[in-house]
């Protein structure tokens, strides 16, 4: 049967029952400019014609992933395709299908990565207010036009809670500009059954372009009760003239995956699932479904000569259910139901202005933010039987920010901004003791609470010429506790067995950081290194031994991270990285130990290679992280997941209007995992989510 540990993270945290679902809902789209030159006296873009991209923020370590780079990569979802970046870890569950169930981890937060990692798409947001996290495999990879990554705590002023690790935003093409009319059709099959389908098709006519991409996968899944079944589609509608355009988005994604639970290793009994039965399941009826819809519209219009109002806002929903059954579904004392809906409304104004600031250029971004988000939850023993707890909680969020860049010298520009937000959450839980699956547990206390915080951002960009530049900043950044966390705020019971009610009271997380580092790009060889230090207070963290999530005691990240590329010729582009990243626990009972499930090193390697005339290319990529301890280690007293590394490789080809790829995912057949629950009862006791070996995909297509 389970470990303790992994029952635990099935029926009882709110947090490990969040990883077993999760979401995406895609937002308007919006496009971006790229910065000015090095010698240029002109700012930085910040990109606000189209959205607030962070990739003009003065002072920050980004990187930008082209659309030309995702064609050429041999991974297949954008987790996979984001962890080529240096720093970047990942933590794969559910056999890594089209990477459902795949997070991603900047600056090193582990299991609560997803809560401190924003992702938005053309400038808005992706994360919700559960704990559900982002599931990037429901946008179409044929959709994205580039992938701009921060990191740090600096994009919190323009986008608020969550960017405590760093900001990634997934821009995503109109159809706007370009021939009158194209299409785009691709199919595919690989390991494990798995098919896919693309299309997409664009339409312009003067002022007016329409856009739309649609995909859809199956896969039987490397392990059992692993089958994924998938579909995602984004469609807009823009007019554009120079000085007023407009837009409307429209995306949905539907989604059923079987939930196989981990493979129990625990030497005491001498059981080792890892060996004997790797791609079994101890959860063979668990599944999670999960169905969003969003739109958004908006319109930006020129004032005068140098300044826009930017006016966007939309709705996003998400309802998600999950039965969670053991081995007999029908009779499982264990067996729990849930389900959820979360409505998001949004409405976002804004104003950008360029204009010279005591004879020197500046750019401001200025606006508010208004979220209001409702989320009812109904949690029992089973889909047909009444709920033990009915959830409802409200969470309204207005904010307004203020970020400028000013060109203080020719060679020297500098950033500063700020942002005041106030939270006001409404919760209640209302429990029915008569229902199958009660067992003696109290009713939360209710909560009304406001509270306001602030955001805080300083940076300094000096180009000495045109080879070498330095960039310095300082940032302030904090996190609010999710519905999920709230839910799980407490413990359920005393030392005597006797319930105790919760109040979904938590502290808000506060984070300070400071990075500075270096560029340089002489003729083919670009590089960019930088170093970092992060303290924080009130972290969000969940409890392994007493089942409930709580704020730590103080915590802190450091380390550097540091890319690198080479074009050898025309046809041959070398690139790499690595990064040193350390999490540790600065108070408390864990004072000086490392955070559960953050390697210390990890590394990159990649080329790509122009065989004959884009009639096949060559690519590879190779990557590399050290151990980490597993979640609910804090004491470092277990096993470590151990160190490990992939290598994957691509051919693919263009003839006039067809095209093809054949990838090999994980060459050497690397048996490995990186993620695993350690039990907080039974030393040496764990329950690990493996990985697939050597896997294929075929695709091809044709474009008119």
């Amino acid at each position: 049967m389970p470990s303790r540990s992994d029952a635990d993270c099935r029926h009882h945290s709110a947090r490990c029952r969040a990883l077993l679902t999760s979401t995406i809902l895609a937002s308007s789209l919006f496009a971006s400019v790229a910065p000015a030159s090095a010698q240029d006296n002109t700012l930085p873009a910040i990109n606000v014609t189209a959205t607030r991209s962070y990739e003009g923020i003065v002072g920050t370590s980004s990187t930008v992933i082209t659309a030309d780079d995702i064609a050429h990569s041999p991974a297949q979802t954008v987790q996979e395709i984001i962890a080529q970046t240096p720093g970047v870890q990942t933590r794969t569950l559910y056999g890594g299908v089209n990477g459902t169930g795949s997070s991603i981890d900047l600056r090193g937060f582990g299991a609560t990565a997803t809560s401190n990692t924003l992702f938005l798409v053309n400038g808005r947001r992706l994360n919700d207010l559960d704990l559900q996290g982002v599931d990037l495999s429901s946008i179409p990879l044929q959709s994205i036009e580039r992938i701009e990554i921060t990191r740090g705590s600096s994009g919190a002023v323009l986008y608020g809670d969550n960017a405590v690790g760093g900001v990634i935003n997934i821009v995503t093409k109109t159809g706007a500009g370009g021939p009158p009319a194209t299409f785009r059709a691709e199919g595919g099959f690989g390991s494990f059954n798995q098919r896919l389908a693309s299309i997409s098709a664009a339409y312009n006519s003067g002022p007016w372009s329409t856009s739309v991409f649609a995909n859809g996968v199956r896969s039987n899944g490397y392990r059992a009760n692993n089958a994924l079944e998938q579909n995602n589609a984004i469609g807009e509608l823009r007019y554009a003239t120079p000085d007023l355009s407009a837009f409307v988005n429209v995306s949905g994604d539907n989604q059923h995956l079987g939930l196989p639970g981990s493979r129990i290793v625990d030497p005491s009994i001498g059981v080792n699932q890892l060996q004997t039965d790797r791609r079994g399941t101890n959860t063979p009826f668990d599944f999670g479904d999960k169905q969003g819809a969003n739109i958004t519209a908006g319109f930006t219009k020129s004032l005068w000569d140098g300044a826009e109002l930017i006016v966007d806002g939309g709705v996003r929903d998400k309802r998600q259910q999950a039965g969670y059954f053991g081995n007999v579904p029908l009779s499982s004392f264990s067996a729990s139901w849930f389900d959820a809906h979360l409505q998001t409304w949004s409405i976002t104004p804004r104003l950008s202005i360029t204009h010279a600031m005591f004879g020197l250029p500046s750019k401001i971004l200025t606006g508010l933010d208004y979220y209001d988000a409702t989320y009812d939850s109904d949690r029992g023993q089973y889909r047909s039987t009444p709920p033990v707890h009915v959830y409802n909680l409200s969470q309204k969020t207005l904010a307004g920010y203020w970020q400028q860049t000013v060109g203080i010298l020719p060679t020297t520009d500098l950033s500063y901004g700020g942002r005041l937000q106030s939270v006001k959450v409404e919760a209640s839980d209302r429990l029915n003791p008569l229902a199958p699956g009660y067992f003696g547990e109290a009713q939360a206390l209710p909560l009304s609470s406001t509270e306001t915080q602030h955001a805080l951002h300083i940076g300094l960009d000096h180009r000495f010429n045109d080879v070498f530049s330095v960039f310095a900043r300082a940032a302030r950044a904090f996190r609010t506790p999710n519905v999920d966390e709230r839910v799980s705020s407490g413990p359920s019971y005393d030392a005597f067995f006797n319930p105790i009610p919760g109040n979904f009271a938590l502290k808000t997380q506060t984070s300070v950081d400071f990075e500075a580092g270096f560029r340089v790009k002489s003729g083919p060889f670009e590089m960019q290194t930088s170093a970092y230090n992060m303290n924080l207070n009130n972290e969000l963290h969940y409890d392994p031994v007493n089942f409930y999530n709580t704020n730590l005691d103080p915590t802190r990240r450091y380390g550097g991270e540091t890319s690198a590329s080479f074009r050898v010729s025309d046809t041959l582009l070398l690139r790499g990285g690595g990064a040193y990243t350390r999490a540790t626990f600065r108070e408390g009972p864990f004072s000086g130990n490392d955070v559960p499930l953050v390697s210390r090193y990890t590394a990159n390697a990649g080329v790509t290679w122009n065989v004959w005339q884009k009639y096949v290319v060559f690519d590879a990529t190779a990557r590399y992280w050290s151990s980490r301890y597993m979640d609910s280690d804090e004491n470092n007293l277990q096993t470590k997941i151990p160190a490990n590394g992939t290598v994957d490789v691509k051919l693919s080809g263009a003839y006039e209007h067809f095209f093809w790829s054949a990838s090999v995912i994980n060459l050497f057949n690397s048996q490995y995992y990186d993620y695993a629950v350690a039990s907080s009862f039974t030393p040496g006791r764990y329950g690990a989510y493996p990985l697939p070996g050597r896997t294929y995909l075929v695709k091809a297509g044709v474009t008119f």
